[in-house]
C-alpha cells in the first residue's frame, strides 16, 4: 500500500511538472517575451533558438560547477550577460533562480545529516537576505539609469571573484580554542559525525561580529548582481568563523536558500525573471550537476579548479569589456 501511494505521488508529480513546462511552452505571451529577449542580438532567429542553446550551455556549465565545487549562479551570470543576447536584468533574475534551485535541493538533505547548521544560518540569514533585497532593488535603480553601469561593476566583482579562489586556502577542521560573547549568546556551535574519521566533531565559532558584518556585503552583492554567494559564504564561515569545511559548506549551501529567494521576489516583481530563460538554465543546469557528481571520482578537482578560475577572470574581463564599450574581446 504504501508503494502504491508513492507511486500515485510520484505520478501526480510528474503530471504537475509536465503540465509546467507544457504550460511555459505553450503559453503566447512567454512565446513573445522569448521572441522579444532573443530579437535583441539574434535577427531572425525562430523563438526557440536561444532557450535551446541556453539548455545546452547551462549542461555543460553544471558539469564544471560541480567538478570545481563552486555554485552555478558565479559562472552563470558573468559567462550567459557576456555571451547571450539577454539584457543583464533578464540574466540576473535568472542566476538568483538556479541558485536557489540547487539550494533547495540540497538543503534539506544538509539538515538531515546534521552538517547545515539551523542556528548558524538564522542570524546569518536573517542580515544577508535583508541586505540581498536591498542590493536587487539597488542593482534594479542602476540598470535603469544606465545597464553599462552594472555590467562594468559585474566585471570588476567577478575578477575579484577569481582572486579570491586562487588565493583562499580553506581549512578542514579550524582550531577555536574559545568562543566569543556574540557566538556565545546565539548559540553558534554544535557538532557532527564524521564518518570518515570515525569520530564525532564538535564545533564552535570566533569572531563572529566581524564575520556577521561580512554578510552584509556579501548579501548585496549577491542580490545586486543575481550571484549565488557560496563563494564568500564559504570562505567567512570557514576562515573568519571558524567553522569546519563541512559545516561551512553545507550552512552555505542551505543558506542560499534563503537569501536567494529573497533577492529573487524583487525580480520576479519588476518581471525580471522569463521562464524561458529560468526554466532551461535551471534544467540544464542540474542534469549537468547529476553528470559532474559521477565524473568527480575520475576528473583531477584542481585542474578543473583552475579552469574555472580561468574562465571567471576571462568573463570578468568581458562583462568589463562590454559595459565599457571597448569591444576588445569583440
Amino acid at each position: 500500500m504504501a508503494k502504491t501511494m508513492c507511486s500515485r505521488g510520484l505520478m501526480g508529480t510528474r503530471h504537475v511538472m509536465s503540465a509546467f513546462f507544457v504550460l511555459i511552452l505553450t503559453c503566447p505571451a512567454v512565446v513573445i517575451a522569448a521572441e522579444e529577449v532573443a530579437a535583441a542580438g539574434a535577427g531572425t532567429r525562430p523563438w526557440w533558438f536561444w532557450p535551446l542553446v541556453l539548455l545546452v550551455f547551462c549542461f555543460a556549465l553544471g558539469i564544471l560547477a560541480v567538478m570545481a565545487g563552486v555554485g552555478g549562479g558565479v559562472l552563470y551570470v558573468p559567462l550567459v550577460s557576456g555571451f547571450f543576447p539577454f539584457h543583464i536584468d533578464f540574466v540576473r533574475g535568472a542566476g538568483l533562480m538556479v541558485a536557489l534551485a540547487g539550494a533547495l535541493a540540497a538543503g534539506p538533505g544538509l539538515l538531515k545529516r546534521n552538517l547545515a547548521s539551523l542556528r548558524l544560518t538564522l542570524p546569518v540569514a536573517l542580515i544577508a537576505s535583508t541586505c540581498a533585497v536591498a542590493g536587487a532593488m539597488l542593482g534594479l535603480y542602476l540598470s535603469a539609469l544606465n545597464p553599462a553601469i552594472v555590467q562594468t561593476c559585474l566585471g570588476f566583482t567577478i575578477v575579484g571573484i577569481a582572486i579570491l579562489l586562487l588565493v583562499s586556502k580553506n581549512t578542514e577542521k579550524p582550531v577555536v580554542n574559545k568562543q566569543d560573547a556574540v557566538g556565545l549568546a546565539l548559540g553558534l556551535r554544535g557538532a557532527y559525525w564524521d564518518p570518515g574519521a570515525k569520530e564525532r566533531v564538535d564545533w564552535k565559532t570566533h569572531r563572529s561580529v566581524l564575520g556577521l558584518g561580512l554578510f552584509v556585503l556579501i548579501g548585496i552583492i549577491a542580490g545586486m548582481f543575481g550571484l549565488g554567494a557560496g563563494w564568500a559564504n564559504i570562505p567567512v564561515l570557514n576562515l573568519v568563523m571558524g567553522a569546519p569545511m563541512k559545516v561551512s559548506v553545507a550552512t552555505s549551501k542551505f543558506l542560499l536558500s534563503i537569501t536567494d529567494t529573497s533577492a529573487a521576489w524583487v525580480y520576479l516583481n519588476k518581471g525580471c525573471v522569463i521562464p524561458l530563460i529560468a526554466v532551461p538554465s535551471i534544467v540544464g543546469l542540474m542534469l549537468g550537476s547529476f553528470v559532474g557528481v559521477k565524473l568527480l571520482a575520475i576528473a583531477k578537482p584542481k585542474f578543473i579548479r583552475i579552469l574555472v578560475i580561468v574562465v571567471l577572470f576571462f568573463a570578468g574581463f568581458k562583462a568589463v569589456d562590454k559595459g565599457l564599450g571597448l569591444n576588445i574581446l569583440g
